[in-house]
């Protein structure tokens, strides 16, 4: 505590302070002993503070160190109201404690001696700021010294025993996430507090009806009857026992009302008709697009003690929540804000009498995401009965315009209460609804073989125009390969670049792959991020070119080629490197917040040559533009497109014939004039038998179909 005197003379007659008669005293016998400097100015140190400006310090430094006990030992007792050492230390201990009092300062102004006066500045840290004030303290002279007399005053001016000092949270507004649009995707939303007043319900019935509640609300009559026999709940209190969604009259002024907003109704209603129920509007987070963007937007929730642990200073308390995954997480910090606080006093009836401190609460920042909620809704409603996951991108400016994971699960029930029979579901689903999909890394197939026609390119390796020659629909390099053989689906003439794209010729890519060499590929896969994490905002899986550091065999070198072997990469990796064929060879930087300014940040300058990518562009505008191309099904009159397709088979073994089949399309606008640019990437899994990749193109079609108006 620092102790400051702004002035140096007394108001009495300037008497002599008995501490200086002592002071020469002590000076006297020190020197007739010999006693050494620091030995004297130890002694003077450890003498009494006798006097009141003396006093009033050493009392204000107890309650730094919330020595309430000793502070009682400094009073005049009966000049103090006669408080009892048990009522003085807990009134001291609740409001010093309750406002959490650091760093308390204090100067004494002035000392008048006839009327045993102190007049002092006081100032402490609190949890709503600091507190600042002048104050008088008055002492009484007794046989053993000066004794303070004590009143609530001394807490904090004008206060009085019949007083309380009242310390509110003000609860800072958590910002909201939005959409490109301004659409919200996490805000604030009203839900349904149910709750019971026990005085009402009947006597009679009591333990029917709480049964009766319990089996409408999915809880148990254990849990309700705990929460109603919680300390704090009297006959007319309000207990509340679950949060139900808010059912809204929108939702019946339809023709045809959704048959789970009646279902709520009902329920609600039916909770209503037994008496001692209530339903309340509550203030909670809410997710419009629910499952359509669930793995993006994320949940919030209430913190543990270990959040807080782990949060410390952060400005958390007991009622806050925290973003637990996606969008919500990620921003946390940007989302929360700083909750505000307010100390006042309460009169006996209430009724405020005066501010003591203030600290307004520090609202959260709102995120505009670059992703478009309608884009966003259109492929999770195509893609929501599938294990899949899509990312679409402007492949002008890398903005995020949808990630999608599919099936997925609502993140309004994250926020309502999520029962633990609906999360034993979730997790048991063989479908995985939990499971983010678009950050893993998955085998590509086809997808990837205009990045390996790329590297070769660059490389030198390939020359477009060589015939590699028709050899039919099975190839090895030699008989070093055993039984082993890779192949294709399509026999054509030429075998050149542009129709081993149409046609995804596996056989041409294994053959291009083992003329790029182990090593080059290697390299080429490095320098484009494979083995890296992605510069983006969420953790990714990391792709691969190999489960070691190196493509071991020919064999292994040639499935490569084709996006097999032991190829995985991550969609949004993949939808990154196609941008290069829209940017003269430039991988664009992925960004998920959206920005005013539209320009593009390059992840990788110059990962193709121009020339080579124009080229390669060329061969994948007629996979979708050329009836003979695996992505026909996708063509559209009025929009160029550009894309590939691709198949990955997932076995256990070169001899699995059972394996599943991953299916990929990728679409995308190559012209920069285009009015609504688009590159999406969509990866569905166990396509083996419902038409492989022409399945996902089926389903991205309609996508596409929406994004360029056709389908509204």
């Amino acid at each position: 505590m620092n102790v400051r005197k702004k002035t140096g003379k007394r108001n009495g007659k300037g008497k002599k302070r008995l501490w200086g008669i002592w002071a020469v005293a002590g000076l006297a016998a020190a020197v007739a002993s010999g006693l050494a400097a620091h030995q004297l100015l130890f002694a003077r140190k450890e003498l009494p503070a006798a006097l009141p400006d003396e006093l009033l310090p050493a009392y204000m430094e107890h309650i730094q160190r919330k020595e309430y006990g000793e502070m009682y030992e400094m009073l005049e007792v009966q000049a103090s109201g006669r408080i009892s050492r048990e009522d003085f230390i807990n009134r001291n201990a609740a409001i010093y404690e309750g406002m959490e009092t650091q760093n308390m300062k204090v100067s004494v102004l002035s000392y008048d001696e006839g009327n045993e006066k102190v007049t002092y500045e006081a100032s402490f840290d609190t949890v709503a700021g600091e507190v600042r004030f002048e104050n008088e303290a008055f002492f009484r002279k007794k046989e053993d010294g000066y004794r303070l007399v004590w009143s609530d005053a001394m807490i904090y001016p004008g206060l009085t025993s019949a007083d309380k000092v009242r310390v509110s949270e003000l609860s800072a507004k958590r910002g909201e996430i939005t959409d490109r649009n301004g659409r919200v995707l996490a805000g604030q939303g009203v839900a349904s507090s149910v709750g019971i007043v026990p005085g009402r319900l009947q006597e009679n019935g009591r333990k029917q009806s709480i049964k009766r509640i319990a089996s409408l609300l999915g809880n148990s009559y254990k849990d309700i009857k705990r929460k109603l026999s919680a300390a704090w709940v009297k006959e007319d209190s309000f207990v509340p026992v679950k949060t139900l969604p808010k059912v809204k009259e929108l939702d019946f002024l339809t023709l045809q009302p959704d048959e789970e907003a009646l279902k709520e109704a009902k329920r609600q209603q039916e909770l209503l008709d037994i008496p001692g129920v209530m339903i309340q509007d509550q203030q909670v987070r809410e997710y419009p697009l629910g499952e359509a963007a669930a793995h993006l937007v994320g949940y919030v929730q209430n913190v543990t003690a270990e959040d807080l642990e782990a949060h410390a200073g952060e400005g958390y308390t007991a009622n806050s929540v925290i973003g637990r995954t996606g969008a919500e997480s990620l921003y946390e910090g940007e989302l929360k804000g700083q909750d505000g606080c307010r100390i006042f006093i309460a009169g006996p009836d209430g009724s405020e009498k005066g501010e003591i401190a203030c600290r307004a609460p520090v609202h959260g920042k709102d995120i505009k995401l670059a992703v478009d909620a309608g884009l966003q809704s259109a492929v999770y409603g195509q893609f929501k009965q599938d294990k899949s996951c899509t990312i679409a991108m402007d492949p002008f400016t890398g903005e995020i315009l949808a990630m999608a994971s599919t099936p997925s699960y609502d993140n309004n029930d994250f926020i309502l209460g999520l029962s633990a029979k609906k999360w034993v579901s979730l997790n048991e689903d063989e479908d995985k609804p939990l499971y983010n999909r678009f950050r893993q890394a998955w085998c590509p197939g086809s997808s990837l073989k205009p990045v390996i026609a790329a590297i070769g390119l660059d490389a030198g390796a390939i020359n477009p125009y060589e015939d590699y020659g028709n050899v039919g629909l099975s190839w090895q390099k030699d008989n070093s390969w055993g039984a082993y053989y890779v192949t294709t689906l399509h026999a054509y003439e030429p075998v050149i670049l542009e129709n081993a794209l149409i046609y995804s010729d596996n056989i041409y890519f294994a053959k291009a792959a083992l003329k790029i060499g182990a090593q080059k590929l290697e390299e080429a896969l490095l320098g484009l991020g494979f083995g890296k994490d992605l510069p983006f905002e969420i953790s990714l899986s990391r792709s691969q070119y190999s489960n070691t550091e190196a493509i071991e065999t020919e064999i292994q070198l040639a499935d490569s080629g084709y996006g097999q072997g032991q190829i995985l990469i991550n969609p949004l990796h993949l939808a990154c490197l196609y941008t290069a064929f829209c940017n003269e060879g430039n991988v664009l930087m992925p960004r998920l917040t959206h920005r005013q300014e539209a320009g593009a940040d390059n992840w990788i300058a110059g990962a193709f040559t121009a020339g080579n990518t124009r080229l390669v562009l060329e061969g994948m505008k007629k996979v979708i533009n050329d009836p003979h191309g695996t992505g026909y099904a996708a063509q559209m009159e009025e929009v160029a497109l550009a894309g590939k397709t691709g198949t990955a088979e997932i076995k256990v073994s070169k001899d699995d014939t059972t394996g599943t089949e991953l299916g990929w399309f990728v679409a995308f606008t190559p012209d920069k004039t285009a009015q609504r640019p688009i590159l999406i990437v969509s990866m569905v899994e166990d396509v083996k038998g419902r038409g492989g990749s022409g399945y996902v193109v089926a389903k991205e079609r309609e996508v596409l179909e929406y994004w360029f108006g056709k389908n509204e």
